[in-house]
């Protein structure tokens, strides 16, 4: 089942030259993929009757053209099908012309909130999102490992506000790109935005927590990984280039 829905980029999710910014783009991509788990039975007002939420795993994006503010844009998506415990999610970006903007990819795993356990994504649920099996965004594997810097070259640090929290009592997946966006260098972070990104979600940030975000360039991508205060948990690992 293909998903799709129109939305218009309003003035506060643009940047610099008044084009969408990547945190804006990103929040499209969640909400079209919202109402397709909302159409299937599976949305966030099914949570407390079914106990299972999804979490975001892994985000693949690629920006041909940026779009502009007011334009208008028609987003596809669909679900890809699953292996086991992981479930994939394509999507496509037009213009009012139908020119291929946008696309990106996304992975996720199904959570019993009541066991705060990761459970197996079943035939009989994956049937109600009547999955795309032969369309894909991108050619080829989507999701090779980030490898994590050795050395860094930046750092900050951030603590946790109530306005950063989700649905499932922790920080919400869009909020990582700012976080990603502190940690760059100003001159770096002048140059503007970046076009290919890839964000992996390792472990969840809660409300209060203090993270440390830190910073590598490497062959010219932009590599931030947001640890704990004590560096000892890797919570989410993003490159951009």
């Amino acid at each position: 089942m293909i998903i799709e829905n129109e939305y218009t980029v309003k003035l506060s999710e643009i940047g610099k030259d008044n084009k969408a910014t990547n945190k804006a783009i990103l929040s499209y991509l969640e909400d079209i993929g919202g109402i397709h788990s909302n159409q299937a039975g599976y949305g966030v007002y099914e949570i407390p009757k079914t106990h299972l939420s999804w979490v975001l795993l892994e985000w693949k994006l690629q920006v041909m053209r940026r779009p502009n503010y007011t334009e208008k844009i028609k987003i596809i998506t669909w679900s890809k099908g699953a292996m086991k415990y992981y479930t994939f999610r394509d999507f496509e970006v037009y213009d009012e012309q139908g020119n291929l903007i946008i696309i990106a990819a996304s992975k996720w795993v199904l959570l019993d909130i009541t066991k705060e356990k990761i459970v197996r994504i079943e035939p009989e649920l994956l049937k109600k999102y009547e999955p795309e099996l032969s369309k894909t965004a991108f050619e080829g594997e989507c999701f090779e490992k980030i490898k994590e810097p050795e050395e860094y070259q930046n750092e900050t640090e951030y603590i946790v506000k109530r306005a950063d929290i989700d649905v499932n009592n922790h920080m919400h997946n869009l909020n990582y790109i700012e976080l990603a966006n502190e940690a760059l260098p100003e001159d770096v972070y002048k140059k503007g935005y970046f076009d290919n990104v890839r964000i992996t979600y390792k472990k969840e940030i809660k409300l209060g927590e203090t993270v440390k975000c830190k910073y590598s360039c490497i062959n010219n991508r932009h590599i931030i990984a947001i640890k704990s205060q004590d560096e000892k948990v890797l919570h989410a690992i993003i490159e951009m280039k």
